[in-house]
């Protein structure tokens, strides 16, 4: 199996590949793949339309502040507790996490967005 590497986690890819079998059940069996793909297609882009109608540029343009906002938090939250020299109790180390947290999500959510305007679940207006 292979895998895909995200910014935070690893996703295992479990798409079927048939292989060792006569060429007839393989084009067989890749159609209903392709169908069981496409019924899934269809069903993000009719749950994702109805819960974002349509983004535009403004959108993703306020998402990469926020994402960016949560990114400095962060690593400001690091340069704070490393000032002292002393190490990081529980509490600072938990705020820290909590700002990690904060970005990944963020970034997450961000790169979540391009992936369902890039496969067509939300329509993407036009600027102008």
């Amino acid at each position: 199996m292979s895998t895909i590497q995200t910014s935070s986690y690893r996703r295992t890819r479990d798409h079927f590949e048939p292989q060792d079998i006569d060429p007839h059940e393989q084009r067989r069996l890749r159609g209903l793949m392709e169908h069981i793909d496409y019924t899934a297609y269809v069903a993000n882009r009719e749950v994702v339309g109805q819960m974002l109608a349509s983004v535009d540029a403004g959108h993703f343009q306020r998402l990469a502040v926020t994402v960016a906002t949560a990114r400095a938090k962060w690593v400001a939250e690091a340069v704070r507790q490393s000032e002292s020299g002393a190490p990081s109790t529980p509490d600072q180390i938990a705020r820290l996490t909590a700002a990690r947290t904060a970005f990944e999500e963020l970034s997450e959510a961000y790169e979540g967005l391009r992936r369902m305007v890039d496969r067509g679940y939300v329509p993407m207006k036009s600027p102008g």
